[in-house]
């Protein structure tokens, strides 16, 4: 089968060999069998991801049973690299134009993630970001790229020490959509992303299946940029700053190095006690300049590290917060959301996790994986660079963004995880 396909949701079982498994076929119909009682979201992001093995090119959801999420559910599990926008959806005018704006943003944050380290370096980053939301909302953006050995005359040190390694320069992109033209607008929300286009880890080099698949250590500024852009097609009235942090971490004579103290624009010196821990060094900058804008919320994203990926099974998000609040919003938006996300331990204690004798800390420990706890110890570090005890601060670790290999849920590469719980909170009133 390789022509478009009519998919229904039946509550109705089929009474013929194909009673045993969750689809049945009729002509040019498709049919997931879905219990009346509880609509399995899961079953039917499963049984996209069947339909689309079978070689169907584009899916037509029809018929009375869809729901927005289930409509949703059927295209995480159908789109793939060739088929992120292959779906059409069914539904009132206002939730087919939602479907349809959230599969066109999910489907730019995925083919970016998917691009290869060559094709995709620091500079082509910041600038893919900030032409995809110029475009969005021409009158309402500006910023500016500070790159090179700029930023180490402007003092954002951790990207430039993580990005002076390779040819390709580091840079910071800041953007602020602000919607009422008012320079004076107070700012609702700072989102900062990480963005290595390329991990090899430096000189604490990663084995080869490590480094496989670094090419998505840029999900969290593609995950933060597309939850604006998503935000912004819904109709964000309120002035929000983005903030990329973005490098390729790479081997040479001009990479830093292990035992390297770094100092920081608040103060912070830090030691590099493994250059794969590169990711908590760039955000440091980021979340410097968030505190700055004394936004409401400051939000990060970031592919930062396996333990997540470990306790989560990659098939959460990991949440961190020292404001609980935050937890309890984020949480309440992904579960609505069905985007699934799932909060682990920080406290302030945390941030003295990885010390130093040379230093006020350092970016992780020598031991693989920097430890036990070491989702929340990279968490802890972060805390550090966070204004305002950390009140209405939400640190993401996207375990979820990325699939090395495809699976029953999803095919391989990158998923769009994260995209609509950040979106959800910038439009939460």
């Amino acid at each position: 089968m390789t022509q478009s396909a009519i998919i229904k949701i039946t509550n109705n079982k089929p009474n013929n060999w194909q009673a045993s498994a969750n689809l049945s076929f009729h002509g040019d119909e498709i049919h997931i069998y879905v219990e009346e009682s509880k609509l399995n979201l899961r079953k039917i992001q499963q049984a996209g991801r069947k339909i689309e093995a079978l070689g169907v090119s584009c899916a037509s959801l029809q018929g009375d049973n869809w729901c927005e999420l289930s409509q949703w559910a059927f295209a995480q599990g159908f789109s793939k690299v060739g088929k992120l926008e292959a779906i059409e959806f069914t539904g009132d005018d206002a939730t087919v134009k939602r479907l349809t704006d959230k599969q066109s943003v999910y489907a730019w944050a995925r083919d970016l993630i998917n691009q290869t380290p060559s094709q995709l370096v620091p500079e082509t980053l910041a600038q893919s970001a900030l032409m995809y939301l110029k475009d969005l909302a021409p009158d309402h953006v500006s910023a500016e790229i500070i790159s090179g050995d700029n930023l180490e005359q402007e003092g954002w040190t951790g990207i430039y020490n993580v990005g002076k390694g390779s040819i390709n320069d580091p840079g910071m992109l800041i953007v602020d959509y602000n919607p009422s033209g008012n320079t004076e607008e107070p700012i609702f929300t700072t989102l900062v992303g990480k963005g290595i286009t390329f991990d090899s880890g430096g000189y604490s080099i990663k084995p080869s299946a490590g480094m496989f698949s670094m090419k998505c250590d840029m999900g969290g500024a593609a995950t933060v940029t597309a939850a604006l852009g998503l935000a912004i097609k819904t109709g964000l009235s309120k002035r929000v700053i983005l903030i990329l942090c973005c490098a390729e971490n790479m081997v040479s004579s001009y990479a830093y190095k292990l035992g390297d103290i770094l100092k920081y624009k608040n103060g912070v010196s830090v030691e590099i006690a493994n250059t794969d821990a590169e990711g908590r060094l760039v955000l440091a900058d980021g979340l410097i300049a968030a505190s700055e804008y004394n936004g409401e919320m400051i939000i990060d994203a970031a592919t930062l590290t396996g333990a997540a990926m470990g306790a989560t099974g990659g098939e959460y998000n990991a949440l961190f917060a020292l404001d609980n609040d935050m937890i309890a919003k984020a949480q309440s938006v992904a579960a609505k959301e069905n985007d699934p996300a799932w909060p682990l331990p920080l406290e302030t204690f945390h941030s003295a996790k990885c010390p130093s004798a040379f230093a006020d800390t350092a970016n992780s420990t020598t031991q693989k994986g920097g430890g036990m706890g070491g989702a929340s110890n990279a968490a802890g570090f972060l805390a550090r660079f966070v204004g305002n005890e950390g009140k209405g601060w939400l640190h993401m670790d996207l375990s979820a963004c990325y699939n090395e290999h495809s699976s029953g849920m999803w095919a391989a590469g990158a998923t769009g995880s994260g995209i609509a719980t950040i979106t959800g909170l910038l439009l939460e009133q």
